[in-house]
């Protein structure tokens, strides 16, 4: 089969380190154009790359010109937050497959309203980039998880001050946000999906969160601390911070039999308890340098295209189920602490 014709969409930092090295990595797509809302920064990506065409707003060939072409099957989307969802829409009704970055929209009422969207077409795949769903740290980690017994506690710590001068926090749109959360709902959305990644055999059900602002420079909030409840009935605790002096992150998860806990860089730690009591010495297990898990995802959507059926790693509904985590942790912070129910994010 020919390789599948595509076009990325939006030429930023993130497209420029990951997402264009991890298509022209991939023997199943060719890469025919980029857009962007202006032609210096898709030249910028392109440094005069030959057979790749330009589109932007800027010229006399936008986005729609791009989008009728028939030679170009599918896009990867990666535009700021509030702009993605009306682009999504107008890639799916010029019959192109989907691939759009996290997180699935700005809050889980568009996020509904775009799954709803997308029923009006069966036959077009559209994914969402969850790039930690691809990286084998966390799959291994939860095969050890399952291997240790019943889930007695869970946490996870993401600690970290994001600075003026950082190259992401210099885009104008995540310096003035207007989605709600700002990095916590941009970055946020990364843990979330780590944690259900951990937690994929348990279901949570609720939350009660506080959320503090530290930083002025860093809207609305940016900091989050949480406590969820499984509906088993096991508690664990979610801490993300983008305004501390505190640094570092950990995920671990206590089971009956022991306990394993993911650490930076791609690192596994898992500790067993011994048959007649203590503990047996720690198994740690690293990973090698996985590019993000950009390069598996963008493979794992052009194979998903070819085969007619979405990856379950990328699915909107399953987006919207990291989205939602985010979501109620704020509504909760905003309301002093008050337990809010997590429901699967399809439903109000």
């Amino acid at each position: 089969m020919a390789p599948i014709g595509i076009a990325i969409l939006g030429c930023g930092i993130f497209v420029q380190e990951e997402h264009l090295p991890a298509v022209e990595a991939c023997s199943d797509v060719v890469l025919k154009a980029v857009y962007s809302r202006s032609e210096a920064s898709a030249k910028k990506l392109l440094q005069a790359k030959s057979g790749v065409d330009i589109y932007s707003d800027d010229s006399e060939n936008g986005l729609g010109v791009l989008l009728a072409r028939s030679d170009i099957q599918a896009v990867i989307i990666a535009l700021p937050i509030t702009i993605q969802p009306e682009v999504i829409k107008k890639a799916l009704g010029a019959g192109k497959h989907v691939l759009s970055e996290k997180p699935v929209a700005k809050d889980l009422a568009q996020a509904r309203e775009l799954i709803s969207y997308k029923q009006s077409y069966p036959d077009l795949n559209w994914s969402v980039a969850e790039n930690f769903r691809f990286q084998e740290a966390w799959r291994h980690a939860h095969r050890e998880i399952t291997a240790l017994g019943r889930v007695i506690n869970f946490r996870s710590r993401v600690c970290w001050l994001v600075t003026p001068g950082w190259k992401y926090y210099e885009t104008s749109w995540r310096k003035t946000p207007d989605y709600q959360g700002g990095f916590l709902l941009d970055a946020g959305v990364h843990y979330a999906a780590s944690m259900r990644i951990l937690l994929s055999d348990e279901k949570i059900v609720k939350v009660s969160a506080f959320t503090a602002s530290n930083f002025e420079h860093l809207p609305p909030v940016d900091t989050i601390s949480a406590i969820f409840k499984t509906d088993k009935g096991v508690v664990g605790s979610f801490e993300v911070s983008v305004g501390t002096t505190f640094e570092g992150w950990e995920f671990a998860v206590a089971c009956e039999n022991g306990s394993v806990t993911v650490r930076p860089v791609s690192e596994v730690v898992i500790l067993r308890r011994k048959p007649g009591g203590g503990f047996e010495d720690e198994i740690v297990k690293k990973f090698p340098d996985d590019k993000k898990g950009v390069g598996p995802e963008v493979a794992a959507f052009a194979k998903a295209v070819i085969a007619g059926a979405p990856d379950e790693r990328q699915t909107p509904e399953l987006a919207v189920g990291d989205l939602e985590m985010i979501e109620k942790m704020l509504r909760s912070g905003e309301n002093d602490g008050a337990v809010m129910e997590i429901n699967g994010g399809l439903t109000a």
